[in-house]
C-alpha cells in the first residue's frame, strides 16, 4: 500500500514562515492609503491581452526556476550544474506559455516584498531541485512547501481585495504544476533512504501521481479553476543519467536512451493523466490538462532533423563524456549553437527545446496532443466556469 511520506524540515517551515510575516507587515502598513480592490478588474472579465486568464502562478523544479527561487543555490546545487538554463526563467515552457497569453514573467517567491502589485501579476513558487517527496536534509522548497506559500498568497489576496474580489481574482488565475523529475534523480534512482529497497517502481510512482492529485484538489478547493499539469520528461535520454549508466547492463534503446529509466517516468506519466482525466469528470467547472511533455521531446528526439536539431545525446553546457561527468558551471563551457541541441545540461533541455513544446502545448502545432483534453490556447481563452 502506498505510503504518504510528508517530513518538512524546521529551518525551511521558519523561513517561509518569515517571508510570510515580511509580505504581511508590508501590506498591512500599506492598507491605509489603498482601496479594496483598486487593481482588479471585475472578474469574470477578459483581460487586456483577450483572455480569460488574470495571472500565471507556476510550482515546480528547475522546469520552472533556474535557481532563483533556492536560497544559496549556488552552495547548494547537488547535480553540479550552476547555470540549468540557458539565458534564465525566460526560456523555461512556463514562462514561454507566459509570452504566448501576454502575461508578465511570473516573479520568484522569495523576491516578493508585500506589494499586491506583485503578487497579482503571478508568482514564481519553484525551485531547483524541489522534490514531491520531502527529504529532511533538503534546503530548498518541496512541493508541501511550495502549497503551503500558495495558501500564504491568497490569505494576502484575501487581506488586501476583500474575499469575494480575492476569490473571483484566483477562479480567473492559471496554475503551472510541474514535479517529479528530481524525486527520480536525487531520490529513487540514488536509492535515497533505500527508496528501491521500499517500493517498485510502480509503487513509487503512485505515490508520486497522488501526491500531485492532492495538490490539484487543494487548489480546486481554494477556488483554482484552471490548472495545466506537466509530465516528467525522457529522464532515460537526459545525458546525465546516459553517462551514469553506460557501463551497465541497462538496455538502451536505437536513440541510446536507458530504456528501463523512460520506463520509470511513463508509470508516472501514464498514472498522472489518468487521474486527470477523473478529476475533470468529477470537477465539472474545473479546467485541468496534462501536458505530455515526454512524448514531446521524444518526438525530437526520434526525428531531430525534422525539428532543426543535430544533436540528441550531448549536453551543451558540461564537461566529459556527453557533456554530463560535470555540469553547467560556466558560460565558457557552453557549446557553439545551443539551438542545435536537444539537451542543455544534464538534465534540462535547451530554449530550443522549450519553445518547441511551447509551441505545441499552445496550439497543437507542431506536436499535436501534447495537451490534453485540450490545448492550452483553449484552456486561456476559455472562461471559467461558475
Amino acid at each position: 500500500m502506498a505510503k504518504r511520506l510528508d517530513i518538512r524540515t524546521t529551518s525551511s517551515r521558519r523561513r517561509s514562515a518569515m517571508v510570510f510575516q515580511c509580505l504581511l507587515l508590508s501590506i498591512l502598513m500599506n492598507l491605509s492609503g489603498r482601496v479594496h480592490g483598486q487593481f482588479l478588474p471585475t472578474a469574470p472579465s477578459v483581460m487586456e491581452n483577450g483572455s480569460h486568464v488574470s495571472a500565471l502562478y507556476l510550482m515546480g523544479d528547475s522546469s520552472v526556476d533556474c535557481g532563483k527561487n533556492s536560497l544559496f543555490y549556488p552552495l547548494l546545487h547537488r547535480n553540479l550544474s550552476l547555470l540549468p538554463c540557458n539565458g534564465g526563467d525566460s526560456t523555461l515552457l512556463p514562462h514561454l506559455l507566459a509570452q504566448k497569453i501576454g502575461l508578465p514573467n511570473s516573479q520568484p517567491f522569495y523576491s516578493q516584498i508585500g506589494s499586491i502589485e506583485g503578487l497579482i501579476k503571478g508568482v514564481n513558487y519553484g525551485s531547483a531541485h524541489a522534490t514531491i517527496i520531502s527529504p529532511s536534509s533538503q534546503s530548498h522548497p518541496s512541493f508541501n512547501q511550495q502549497l503551503r506559500q500558495v495558501y500564504e498568497t491568497f490569505q494576502l489576496l484575501q487581506l488586501q481585495l476583500r474575499q469575494d474580489r480575492a476569490q473571483d481574482f484566483i477562479k480567473s488565475s492559471m496554475f503551472y504544476l510541474s514535479f517529479g523529475r528530481d524525486d527520480y534523480v536525487d531520490l529513487f534512482l540514488r536509492n535515497s533512504s533505500g527508496m528501491m529497497l521500499k517500493y517498485s517502481g510502480q509503487e513509487f510512482a503512485r505515490i508520486l501521481a497522488n501526491q500531485m492529485v492532492h495538490a490539484i484538489r487543494t487548489l480546486y478547493d481554494a477556488n483554482v479553476r484552471k490548472i495545466i499539469s506537466a509530465g516528467i520528461l525522457p529522464l532515460g535520454c537526459a545525458p546525465r543519467v546516459v553517462w551514469e549508466w553506460y557501463n551497465s547492463t541497462a538496455t538502451h534503446d536505437g536513440m541510446g536512451c536507458v530504456a528501463e529509466i523512460n520506463e520509470l517516468v511513463l508509470q508516472y506519466n501514464t498514472l498522472l493523466n489518468e487521474h486527470i482525466v477523473e478529476l475533470n469528470e468529477e470537477l465539472p467547472d474545473a479546467q485541468i490538462i496534462f501536458c505530455d511533455v515526454y512524448q514531446g521531446m521524444m518526438e525530437a528526439i526520434t526525428n531531430p532533423a525534422l525539428f532543426g536539431f543535430s544533436d540528441t545525446k550531448n549536453a551543451c553546457c558540461g564537461l566529459g563524456l556527453h557533456g554530463a561527468e560535470i555540469g553547467c558551471v560556466s558560460a565558457e563551457t557552453t557549446c557553439n549553437q545551443s539551438s542545435s541541441h536537444v539537451w542543455w545540461d544534464l538534465y534540462n533541455p535547451t530554449q530550443a527545446l522549450n519553445s518547441l513544446l511551447a509551441d505545441s502545448a499552445w496550439s497543437g502545432h507542431p506536436l499535436p496532443d501534447i495537451c490534453r483534453p485540450i490545448t492550452v490556447q483553449d484552456l486561456v481563452y476559455t472562461s471559467h466556469l461558475t
